[in-house]
């Protein structure tokens, strides 16, 4: 079960990072101002709000070091990580074999690291009172690679029946689809949790419907939303909590009734959608640039694993695998 990490679990992270690192987890042993160079993260615009705050934190300490963080989506990120052009990626899922294999061609060495813990939310508008709870098979229904051309909810009602989602008859109201694109690792999660398992067994791709509006920027997502009162999306549990007057999360049936996305949901695994977090490190980068295993430190600190709770995230209940893998680098 997935719980939030106590203020005990937290010292004892701390303290085992201090030993594998010669100092504090927070680099408090390397003086202020001290580093210089510059940190590159890309990847995960799920992943980014984490990120960001990091590197704010970092950079108040050392102003000498130039941090740029972009989330263009993990995909991305990975194709930059993987051809040496950035120090970290952050991800939403897993790197992918395909990424992996890049990595090895091109002698990119990495550390993964486990750093929180997200819920993928649907969402729709507050208007749309017709809606609370979806299924995967209502997912794949509505969004799935045989709704194509599906303009009405209502258009899915027959593929619904068919493949036996239990939401269904749905609304005869307007379905317009803004979620992320393949870009994202966003997209990768809710094509694993929502459409693959039903494709395969259909013998269709595990892809979503083309016809939608894709973005790999959340807040355009969020907009595209909110403005539409029988909207259909999916984001990042924290650009929900951040949005949450503005839009509406479904909650979701993964065979044991409808569950919403929340902290504690998430935290303890019943929320059906809930993800791992990732953060990729060049190795050669941690070990040449001071700078990049300073950032790592402060991540993995204290101080760095409140930025979880402040970007709207879950922490893990043991970051002790994380913190081995980070020691074993």
């Amino acid at each position: 079960m997935f719980r939030r990490l106590g203020l005990t679990a937290v010292l004892a992270v701390l303290a085992l990072v201090a030993a594998a690192c010669g100092g504090d987890a927070g680099g408090g042993t390397t003086p202020a101002g001290s580093l210089s160079g510059s940190i590159d993260i890309s990847g995960s615009s799920t992943v980014e709000p984490i990120s960001a705050r990091v590197a704010e934190d970092f950079s108040a300490r050392h102003p000498g070091v130039a941090i740029k963080v972009e989330g263009p989506g993990t995909g991305d990120g990975a194709q930059l990580f993987c051809t040496g052009q950035i120090d970290i990626g952050d991800a939403s899922r897993p790197y992918k074999d395909a990424e992996r294999e890049l990595c090895a061609r091109n002698g990119i060495e990495f550390v993964e690291l486990v750093v929180a813990i997200d819920g993928l939310s649907v969402l729709t508008s507050h208007d749309n009172d017709a809606v609370e709870c979806l299924a995967s098979a209502d997912l794949y229904a509505l969004m799935g690679p045989e709704s194509t051309g599906f303009g009405l909810w209502a258009d899915a009602d027959d593929l619904a029946a068919e493949i036996g989602a239990p939401n269904a008859p749905y609304p005869d109201a307007d379905l317009v689809i803004t979620a992320p694109g393949e870009e994202s690792g966003t997209y990768d999660s809710f094509v694993e949790f929502a459409i693959k398992a039903i494709a395969e067994e259909r013998g269709q791709d595990a892809v979503m419907r083309p016809d939608y509006v894709a973005s790999p920027n959340d807040n355009v997502i969020i907009e595209g939303i909110a403005g539409r009162p029988t909207s259909l999306g999916f984001v990042g549990y924290a650009f929900y909590v951040e949005n949450q007057e503005r839009v509406k999360a479904l909650a979701i049936d993964g065979g044991e009734g409808c569950v919403a996305p929340t902290h504690e949901t998430i935290a303890d695994g019943r929320y059906p959608y809930s993800r791992l977090l990732y953060l990729y490190v060049n190795k050669t980068a941690a070990a040449e640039k001071p700078a990049v295993a300073a950032f790592v430190n402060l991540y993995l600190s204290a101080e760095g694993l409140a930025s979880v709770d402040e970007a709207g995230y879950v922490r893990l209940a043991d970051y002790g695998p994380t913190v081995e893998a980070w020691e074993n680098r």
